[in-house]
């Protein structure tokens, strides 16, 4: 504490004073009065001492606190009940401290994350890519020509699947990174599914599947482009799981909190314990199909989420599965 030039200079400048106003106070009053003052002036120097020695310790324990903290060390609680400009202080390091301590431990979840992101995009890929080197292979010694189209025609399959799977990660990440601003404006609900169904109609046609929509004189305040992609993923989905002859229902609903597009299916439907896992990238449930790759319906959730909506699912194996898409009126 001493090796502080100031301190030294205040206690120098403490002892001066006291020694000049106890010689004054002897020329002026005698020996009681010179007594007194000498007294009075080594209390408050010791009392000045005292009080600037416990700051410089608590100083000294905050730069240790720090030290300790830039290490990688845990931030213990240094905060007290006392008051003054140095307990602001530790509040304020102390907040400082563990909102970077919290940060540091979303960086290393969000490492933990891109590394599994990373080995799951590598996973689907070498699945298309590995079945196309073999094609590309058989292709340079075949020599029958309808071998040769049905090699292309897988090879032409898997570019697509790459091609679908490479697009839709680029816009998860985009949506993650908060580089995509969402539209939204006032759409017709009718007309929303109407465009929804469109690339559907084939398919629908050739499972034999019934489809029926009843759409109220509703408007959603949506992005139209990104929402029709979502609610796409979702039908698209639903169409996967149902049985030829099967049905698939849309409906809408309205209340004063939100808007309401529901999509029902009667197929398979799926087991209680995959419910939580449904929106998940990469997860793919028992009933998925062989080419799922598992991240549509989670491109749906991150659309519909980033417009503050939300998708609830409803489901029982067996008796089909109904996905309610709500968009809130006001930001909960």
């Amino acid at each position: 504490m001493f090796k502080n030039r100031d301190l030294r200079i205040m206690i120098l400048l403490a002892a001066a004073l006291t020694a000049v106003a106890s010689v004054c106070g002897y020329a002026l009053c005698g020996i009681s009065a010179f007594l007194l003052l000498l007294l009075l002036g080594v209390a408050i120097t010791s009392g000045f001492i005292y009080i600037t020695k416990r700051r410089y310790e608590d100083i000294y324990a905050l730069n240790l606190y720090l030290e300790k903290v830039l290490a990688g060390g845990e931030a213990p609680n240094i905060l007290d009940q006392e008051e003054g400009e140095l307990s602001i202080l530790k509040t304020n390091i102390y907040k400082a401290t563990s909102t970077l301590c919290h940060q540091k431990e979303l960086l290393s979840k969000d490492k933990v994350a891109m590394a599994n992101a990373i080995a799951d995009i590598s996973h689907q890929l070498k699945t298309p890519l590995t079945s196309m080197i073999v094609m590309n292979d058989l292709l340079m010694t075949e020599e029958d020509s309808q071998k040769r189209n049905e090699f292309l025609k897988t090879q032409s399959n898997q570019l697509d699947r790459m091609n679908w799977l490479i697009q839709t990660l680029l816009k998860l990440s985009k949506i993650d990174a908060g580089t995509i601003t969402m539209n939204p404006e006032k759409e017709n609900a009718e007309e929303l599914i109407s465009e929804v169904m469109k690339p559907f109609e084939i398919q629908m046609e050739l499972k034999n599947i019934t489809y029926h929509h009843d759409a109220k004189d509703m408007l959603v305040k949506c992005d139209k482009n990104w929402t029709i992609e979502a609610l796409q993923n979702i039908v698209k989905n639903c169409i996967e799981h149902i049985d030829e002859g099967g049905k698939l229902v849309i409906t809408t609903n309205e209340t004063n909190i939100y808007s309401e597009i529901v999509i029902e299916d009667d197929g398979c439907g799926i087991p209680e314990n995959e419910l939580p896992h449904i929106f998940e990238r990469f997860y793919k449930g028992s009933n998925a199909g062989k080419d799922s790759v598992g991240i549509g319906l989670a491109l749906s959730k991150s659309i519909i989420t980033s417009q503050h909506g939300d998708i609830h699912v409803e489901s029982r194996q067996g008796e089909g599965t109904t996905f309610h898409v709500r968009f809130y009126k006001t930001i909960l």
